[in-house]
């Protein structure tokens, strides 16, 4: 789209004013999910009528959610998306996953689960691809570290559990928090995945580390091991 001559008011201009008041008036939850699209891009498209963008972006990858998460390389085969917005979309969703691992760091995991999933369902769960986490707790049951200790294909990550305890152990680590995503959405554990976590466990066991969950996560929820007594 053509940049508009001097003296000329986009037809856009006071769309642009009018989404920014209701934002700062009602919030997030006022706007819906390509209007939130709109108001990230306008910093980086200054010029542009960015609405056919957001409703692209939307349209490509399913939610806003799924847009944030979305690779680079992907993003920008969108038409109108350029370096500007990609960098600008990476930020936000790097600031998103700071804020939620802030709310369980220096708290004892087990007492902020709620948290703990909120954290790990905006890490993980709209990613393209299987990613594999380890919250590294200690005897408090804080978190120490969280890694991401492999990255895969769409539906598997190579995991191997001594080298999982061998960090553990380096961190002094007594317990820890398996979590891992399905991109397909489906958060139900294969017998792969039952078989990983009881490998893991028992590595874990004669060291005096605990495993106190394995989490699955994706689109439509999240498994917990424990819960459907694997563990």
């Amino acid at each position: 789209m053509n940049e508009a001559s001097p003296g000329d008011k986009p037809h856009y201009h006071g769309h642009r004013a009018r989404l920014r008041l209701r934002f700062e008036t009602g919030g997030g939850d006022a706007l819906a999910d390509y209007e939130l699209l709109e108001l990230m891009l306008f910093r980086a498209l200054p010029r542009r009528d960015v609405k056919p963008i957001a409703k692209a972006l939307l349209a490509r990858f399913g939610s806003f959610a799924e847009v944030l998460a979305a690779r680079p390389e992907r993003l920008a085969e969108v038409e109108g998306v350029g370096e500007g917005v990609v960098h600008d979309f990476k930020v936000i969703e790097a600031a998103a996953r700071r804020l939620t691992r802030g709310e369980i760091r220096h708290k004892q995991a087990l007492a902020s689960w709620k948290e703990v999933l909120a954290y790990c369902r905006t890490a993980m769960a709209f990613a393209e691809r299987e990613e594999f986490r380890i919250l590294f707790l200690d005897k408090r049951n804080a978190l120490i570290a969280d890694e991401v200790q492999g990255v895969g294909t769409i539906d598997h990550t190579p995991v191997y559990p001594r080298e999982v305890i061998r960090r553990a152990l380096e961190l002094g680590s007594t317990a820890l928090v398996l979590v891992h995503n399905h991109p397909s959405g489906d958060p139900t554990p294969s017998q792969a995945d039952i078989k990983l976590t009881l490998d893991i466990i028992a590595i874990a066991k004669p060291m005096g580390i605990a495993i106190h969950d394995h989490l699955i996560v994706g689109k439509a929820g999240h498994s917990s091991l424990k819960a459907m007594k694997f563990i």
